[in-house]
């Protein structure tokens, strides 16, 4: 038997940044990073990516896990920033 893990899944990490971005939240650091466009959130994706290669050169899988998630995270703002499905991510997978 397969158990669910804690925590989201990619699709449903997608309808929760989905659903703040549409309320407009400013409270939320995720509605606000939208706001301050691709090149923003671009640049959090380049520091992310790096922090997943060191964690996985130094840190163990606890912290690369983490930074995993973090990257994931950013790639989906930018994804949502540039109106860009999951079904067209999932085509070219």
């Amino acid at each position: 038997m397969t158990q669910t893990p804690p925590g989201k899944s990619f699709e449903d990490l997608y309808l929760e940044l989905s659903d703040k971005i549409a309320t407009g939240d400013t409270a939320s650091g995720s509605v606000r990073l939208l706001q301050a466009g691709s090149h923003e959130i671009g640049k959090k994706i380049v520091e992310e990516a790096a922090e997943v290669w060191m964690a996985a050169e130094y840190e163990g899988n606890e912290a690369l896990a983490l930074e995993i998630s973090q990257l994931i995270y950013h790639v989906q703002l930018l994804m949502l920033a540039n109106n860009v499905s999951m079904a067209e991510v999932y085509k070219n997978l």
